[in-house]
């Protein structure tokens, strides 16, 4: 039996991508990580590190009953996958049930995307994540991070991914994260296909 867009799996996994250690806390590269923090303080999942699966995990109730994990790998970014497998082959998840936040330089800051399958349009973490599952089919949730300047420089890159948000984009950040938990909770009790309706064009504005 194939699924239609309308009847996919709820996540059972949702995974938030980002670098381990204090030099990267809260650095744009790790909203994924902050997504993963707000969803578990949200739900009261408590996550500890867990060696095993190589990263910050966390079981727990999300909302309609539905049975979650929460999981930041603590591997690096360009090896998250196989801490996503490791998760994957211990619960027997399949991909369709693994969504993966993750931030995005393409999309600017106040604006997120969810998609329920797709490349990994140049994001390491993702390169990784699709590698070990070995399938692409599996829901993102990107979030917005800004261009950087100049985007053909790759040192520019780099110091706009692994920097940290102004004060006002902070402020933008906040709000965002709310959203994500909003469209999160909606894509459990009404399906991923409405959460990509609602919320693909909300842009949270800056001050």
């Amino acid at each position: 039996m194939t699924h239609t867009a309308a009847d996919a799996p709820l996540p059972r996994l949702i995974v938030g991508l980002g670098n381990p250690g204090t030099k990267y806390d809260q650095t744009r590269h790790n909203i994924g990580f902050m997504a993963i923090d707000m969803l578990a303080q949200t739900w009261q999942i408590r996550l500890a590190e867990h060696r095993k699966f190589q990263g910050w995990f966390g079981e727990g109730v999300a909302v309609k009953g539905a049975k979650v994990c929460l999981l930041k790998p603590t591997t690096f970014m360009n090896l998250s996958g196989q801490s996503i497998r490791a998760v994957t082959d211990w619960y027997k998840i399949t991909p369709e049930e693994v969504l993966v936040i993750y931030d995005d330089m393409d999309l600017p800051i106040g604006k997120m995307r969810l998609r329920q399958s797709g490349s990994a349009g140049g994001h390491n973490g993702m390169k990784s994540a699709i590698a070990h599952l070995n399938s692409q089919n599996f829901s993102r949730l990107r979030i917005g991070i800004g261009i950087p300047k100049d985007k053909g420089s790759e040192g520019e890159v780099v110091s706009h991914v692994l920097g940290r948000f102004s004060q006002a984009e902070n402020r933008v950040m906040a709000e965002v994260l709310k959203l994500v938990v909003d469209a999160v909770e909606l894509s459990f009790k009404q399906g991923f296909p409405k959460a990509m309706s609602l919320y693909n064009n909300r842009t949270v504005p800056e001050d």
